[in-house]
């Protein structure tokens, strides 16, 4: 159940960053079914930082473009609407990543490391849309952001016990907060009017506490995205140091989802290497 007062506090604090223009007109333009690639790049294009980004994003191995695509309307016919509406999402939202200190940009990589994980693995176990399980990756934390925004003395005291003492950020976070970052991300995605789909995802990333009756579609896209985080957190992107030690094939996620250590340990595999190769896309 989510904290009510919490939810009263999100949906009614007014200092909350927002999503970007651009990345609502695109969404909305997107459930136009007459809507041309013209129309789309010109909306994009209008937003000078986000337009280099996408562009910069889908020239990555992770879209597999044989050719340079040099202009957003290539992109868009190339790559398709829905994987556009994930990058300008994607592209907008790094500008909620500021001010940008070490904290931010490890939550950065972090979050973009884990759409792209969870895009990969979405590809992999063909259970939900790559392109839901990349914006679930994306979005996981983005509640650790909101933390930070709304009071970052309390939150670098969290990211302080996560280093000094050793301990998972889930156990830091409850000696200083009523809720947790994934309670206040949720939130956050609903304030934003992305479906109940993601936020759900984004509530359920630690949990996975589902009902007897829970929608399949809802728990693979919850432990995909959850799965995409370990990932993360397995070969140390966004985090101090890797976790060597982190058994995937017995987590909760990877078991729902018929992973085992063989295809877990090679699609690892092809994420790192992909990740490695296209960082400087994301930065």
């Amino acid at each position: 159940m989510i904290n009510k007062e919490l939810e009263s506090m999100i949906m009614g604090a007014s200092d909350l960053p927002t999503i970007p223009v651009v990345a609502t007109k695109v969404m909305q333009l997107i459930e136009d079914e007459n809507v041309s690639a013209e129309e789309l790049a010109k909306v994009v294009a209008s937003d000078p930082a986000v337009a280099a980004r996408v562009l910069k994003i889908s020239n990555s191995s992770f879209y597999g473009c044989q050719r340079q695509i040099q202009t957003l309307s290539h992109a868009i016919v190339v790559l398709g609407f829905g994987t556009l509406k994930s990058l300008v999402v994607a592209a907008s939202v790094k500008q909620v990543y500021q001010p940008y200190g070490l904290t931010e940009k490890m939550l950065w990589e972090h979050s973009f490391g884990a759409g792209l994980a969870a895009r990969m693995i979405a590809k992999e176990t063909r259970r939900v849309s790559s392109e839901e399980a990349f914006l679930g990756g994306l979005f996981h934390d983005i509640g650790k952001i909101i933390l930070n925004t709304m009071d970052s003395q309390r939150f670098q005291g969290v990211m302080q016990i996560c280093y000094n003492d050793g301990v998972s950020f889930e156990e830091a976070e409850r000696v200083a907060y009523p809720y947790t970052h994934a309670e206040v991300g949720g939130l956050v995605i609903k304030k934003w009017n992305f479906p109940d789909l993601l936020m759900n995802a984004v509530l359920q990333h630690h949990l996975f506490d589902f009902e007897e009756d829970e929608d399949l579609y809802q728990v693979n896209l919850s432990c995909v995205v959850g799965l995409a985080d370990l990932f993360c957190h397995k070969i140390g992107i966004g985090v101090r140091e890797p976790d060597d030690e982190l058994d995937l094939s017995h987590t909760v996620p990877a078991q729902k989802l018929d992973l085992d250590e063989q295809r877990l340990e090679e699609l690892l595999e092809r994420f790192s290497a992909a990740y490695d190769q296209d960082k400087s896309f994301f930065s």
